[in-house]
């Protein structure tokens, strides 16, 4: 069984390699602090990298690696933030410009155009634009993109995200002279239309579910470790760079009674759902760990090469996730994490 393990692990290492995308919002100790890293911690976090000998590349280097079908290269990182902050021009930006580092802003123009004064300028913009940095798209107005406002019909619920999608990237074309095709979904929500029309439109597109990028990822639900609140701190940090992706995964999700769930909202009868992961390795690896929202440890097991994790208790209404991770080696862990979206028991969204 040990040679076993060996040789797959040979065969296997060539196509476990991966990067990890880091995501960011403010970089203050004055804005909310779920969504905020004080800029010290910002700061050991790019010397981290720096010390660790991680390479830092741009997401348009990501995809066109994925476009190719290219084995990422281990220990490379992409560093991207949210929203357009202006803690990402004044703090940020002049800690990445230093080390002469890409950088990945995607921005929800709508703020941009009426001037809030909590997000950057044009002209501000325009600056990173010159530098190199990479303005994308994270559409116009910022909405939950899957939820169907009551006096809509489906239609017009689908012909309105997809203008988001379409302004916002005209208003960065116009403004900065590029279109890059790289979008990031607001909250991190997403389903298989909204996926389906951004892949058709030639779109790269990431969520803010945790784990790590391989070229066999979902080129429309690529993964990013979020940095903010209680999730940071170097310990936790290190663990996120340094992790690698369940090699050759295949994932399945289904309701407690075996039908299968492919959007991460979850049906009105079904609160703990049950994740599947498939992969080669699992069947010599053992010692799993899977963590639900607000829930700690859950039940997981591996049996047969798949990896079960089901919550113990439901789901709360709104955003969660199961993370899941198994000892990789030299003190790395093979990484998956699964969204979940509920609704209020009275079939309404959660308010935020």
């Amino acid at each position: 069984m040990r040679i076993a393990f060996i040789i797959l692990s040979l065969l296997l290492s060539t196509i476990s390699h991966a990067l990890v995308v880091l995501q960011y919002h403010h970089i203050s100790n004055k804005t909310p602090v779920s969504t905020s890293i004080s800029p010290e911690l910002f700061s050991a976090h790019m010397d981290y990298i720096a010390s660790e000998k991680f390479q830092v590349v741009d997401s348009l280097q990501l995809q066109k690696w994925l476009q190719e079908g290219t084995t990422l290269p281990d220990r490379t990182v992409v560093i991207t933030f949210d929203d357009g902050y202006r803690s990402v021009f004044t703090t940020a930006f002049p800690e990445l410009k230093k080390r002469k580092w890409p950088f990945t802003v995607f921005v929800n123009t709508k703020s941009h155009d009426e001037k809030n004064p909590q997000f950057m300028t044009w002209k501000e913009l325009k600056a990173l634009n010159k530098y190199g940095a990479v303005i994308a798209n994270h559409t116009d107005s910022h909405p939950h993109l899957i939820r169907q406002k009551s006096f809509e019909s489906f239609p017009r619920w689908h012909q309105r995200r997809e203008n988001e999608i379409d302004f916002a990237e005209k208003r960065l074309k116009k403004e900065l002279g590029r279109s890059h095709k790289l979008f990031a979904y607001p909250f991190g929500e997403y389903d298989e239309d909204l996926k389906y029309y951004l892949k058709s439109k030639g779109y790269l597109a990431f969520g803010q579910h945790s784990g790590p990028v391989s070229k066999d990822s979902d080129p429309q639900q690529l993964p990013r470790f979020p940095f903010g609140g209680r999730y940071g701190d170097l310990e936790d940090f290190a663990s996120k760079l340094k992790s690698l992706p369940f090699p050759l995964a295949r994932i399945k999700v289904t309701t407690e009674n075996g039908s299968v769930i492919n959007n991460p909202e979850l049906p009105p009868s079904s609160s703990k759902p049950i994740l599947r992961i498939a992969s080669p390795l699992l069947k010599y690896l053992d010692g799993a760990n899977c963590y639900a929202s607000g829930q700690g440890k859950i039940t997981s097991e591996i049996k047969g090469g798949v990896l079960v994790a089901q919550a113990l208790r439901g789901l709360p209404p709104g955003r969660s996730r199961y993370n899941c991770t198994v000892h990789a080696g030299g003190g790395r862990f093979y990484w998956y994490s699964q969204l979940f979206i509920r609704r209020l028991p009275n079939g309404e969204w959660v308010r935020e």
